[in-house]
């Protein structure tokens, strides 16, 4: 499954070229083109299931995707929908949602997957209100009348169209699902499609807003079809059986939205939608899932490896069935411990007989993900590959470290209705600026590949002048304090010292706590002498290996209160904004450094 391999130049001022050695093969104009080709080759194939209130499967085949989503798309030029007034997705993933996906970009209008955490979650809906601001959709789609009333309320203009599978709301411009899915289809359905063009918007997909208020990102036709071809060169056993995938992560990313779903079309797959996910109480659906359904690719975030490896060892038909069939795990979203990276690697040994690949990348929103990836079996959780096919990598010194920066045809033209936002993503030579660094495993081989190298808006500089390279000091002290901590977010910039607030893996470390009752807080979990004390053992261990002030930590503290969506502290993936986190809990941080620090403050 190896790539082909890469080239590299180096270039005046200390710059790297990368470039791939495999051309990128030719792809359609429009994702929806290949649901037309497996309709017609492979009609009664499963296209996509969800489980319905009975826990039954509840099916669509390729053929029956077809049908709905032409009749979808009569529905949507009916109602005079554009780029201009495009449908906003308020819903978790389920059948209608995808339905409604696709059926927007065969007829070349947009839609917009916003985070159910908006409308679900929040108590003040401004990430929503300022979503729906950017979008002005004329269309709003919302499952639940019901769940969705207070934002739909407070934030859908009472002239914009609401539909939903159930119950619609009383007082408002409202409809079914059913209705839409009802039109019947016109000749009007492929003149819309034809005049599609491959810089045509098919969706905005908005960023997780961990830094600021989310950015509407342009996802064209062009940048959706390219990746999913590049996707399929890159891992080339996908175009030799359709792949099956259980699959919770959620639309509105582009992991979920884009790469897992849009591999499944793209190769004739076989979606079925994960009602799980990483957590108590609900990775335990996703353990049901993978009981009975065999996946022969694996997508997950960290977070859920880690929440899923205890079921895989306590369970042989749990074990069996997973690895009966996969061929590849993989994980984005955040880094992955190679504690937990080893533990997959011997359970699949013990399981199959076999190693089988578990592999990472880089990719943004921006890069409809997938821009660099690793194809090959590695001893090391992080590699992150090579460019995939089609993608030039530009690596410009900043620093003492090295910036990815991407060209393709699958990377956005900007941000909508933002230009000042997109002239500053981009470089002189038109190079989206990841903003991540990178570096070479070995300076002489670039096929041996990158690694990621952390954010460089995440480094900062102690008061000695020494600069802390955050990212990978984040995943030696994730490694180091496992399986107890969920995250660590850093301090110390101007400081003498690095410090850490801990977010603890409160049900890791209810086991170092066993008489504790069983609906006991998290400060009572995080404050227990037990716990305290097997952190404050782990802090002094790690500062014991560490080689100087840039990667010893010497004060943490543990939370006593969960991460907020709200005030952007954690994204609906898991992962953490460490600038949000520290000006959140800002007394927790003068707490760190206070020359007599209250008790609860760990020091070596």
């Amino acid at each position: 499954m190896r790539a082909t391999g890469a080239t590299l130049d180096r270039l005046p001022g200390g710059i790297l070229r990368i470039t791939p050695q495999e051309a990128l093969r030719p792809y359609p104009k429009v994702l929806t083109d290949r649901l037309a080709h497996w309709a017609e080759t492979a009609p009664e194939r499963t296209c996509i299931a969800r489980r319905g209130p009975d826990g039954q499967w509840r099916r669509l085949s390729y053929g029956q995707v077809w049908e709905s989503v032409r009749g979808i798309g009569q529905g949507l030029l009916d109602r005079g929908l554009s780029t201009e007034r495009p449908v906003a997705i308020l819903s978790e993933n389920d059948l209608e949602h995808f339905l409604l996906m696709l059926a927007g970009q065969h007829v070349g209008i947009p839609t917009a997957s916003l985070s159910p955490a908006y409308s679900l979650v929040s108590r003040d809906f401004g990430k929503l209100r300022h979503t729906l601001k950017i979008l002005t959709p004329g269309l709003v789609f919302a499952a639940d009348g019901v769940r969705y009333a207070p934002a739909l309320e407070v934030t859908v203009d009472e002239h914009t169209e609401v539909v939903t599978t159930t119950a619609p709301p009383d007082r408002r411009n409202s409809s079914l699902f059913a209705d839409l899915l009802a039109a019947v289809p016109t000749a009007a359905v492929e003149e819309a499609h034809g005049s599609i063009g491959p810089d045509g918007v098919a969706k905005f997909l908005f960023t997780s807003g961990s830094t600021s208020m989310p950015k509407a990102v342009i996802n064209t036709h062009r940048m959706i079809c390219s990746n999913l071809q590049q996707i399929a060169q890159t891992f080339s056993f996908l175009e030799d059986e359709p792949p099956v995938i259980v699959d919770w992560l959620p639309w509105n990313h582009t992991f979920g939205g884009n790469h897992d779903i849009g591999i499944a079309l793209y190769n004739g797959g076989t979606f079925y939608i994960d009602d799980g996910k990483p957590g108590p109480g609900s990775i335990e659906r996703t353990a049901r899932n993978l009981r009975e359904i065999s996946t022969t690719i694996y997508f997950n975030v960290p977070k859920g490896y880690e929440d899923l490896l205890p079921f895989l060892r306590a369970d042989r038909e749990l074990r069996e069935t997973f690895f009966r069939r996969l061929g590849l795990m993989f994980y984005a979203g955040a880094g992955l411990s190679q504690p937990v990276w080893d533990a997959y690697r011997q359970l699949a040994l013990e399981t199959c007989g076999e190693r089988i690949i578990m592999a990472t990348g880089l990719g943004a929103t921006e890069t409809a993900p997938m821009a660099i990836a690793t194809t090959w079996e590695t001893d090391r959780a992080g590699t992150i590959g090579i460019p995939v096919p089609g993608v030039e990598l530009k690596l410009v010194p900043q620093g003492a470290k090295l910036e990815a920066r991407v060209r393709g045809p699958n990377v956005t033209p900007g941000y909508w209705r933002q230009p000042e936002l997109s002239r500053k993503a981009f470089d002189e030579d038109g190079f989206y600026c990841f903003g991540d660094a990178v570096r070479l495993i070995d300076p002489d081989d670039v096929n041996i590949g990158l690694l990621f190298d952390g954010r460089l808006n995440e480094d900062f500089k102690l008061a000695n002048g020494t600069w802390v390279s955050a990212g990978p000091l984040r995943a030696r002290i994730l490694a180091h304090f496992a399986p107890f901590v969920r995250d660590a977010v850093l301090g110390g910039l101007d400081r003498d010292y690095i410090s850490a607030i801990i977010f603890a893996d409160l049900d890791a470390c209810r086991s170092l706590a066993p008489e504790l009752p069983k609906g006991a807080s998290p400060e009572e979990i995080v404050s227990h002498p037990a716990v305290r004390g097997r952190f404050h053992s782990l802090l002094k261990s790690f500062a014991a290996q560490s080689t100087g002030s840039s990667t010893r930590l010497a004060r943490a503290v543990l939370a006593e209160e969960p991460p907020s969506p709200d005030a952007g502290e954690i994204t609906d993936k898991g992962s953490f904004n460490q600038r949000a986190v520290l000006e959140r809990r800002a007394g927790l941080v003068e707490e760190l450094y206070a020359p007599e620090p209250p008790a609860h403050i760990l020091r070596v």
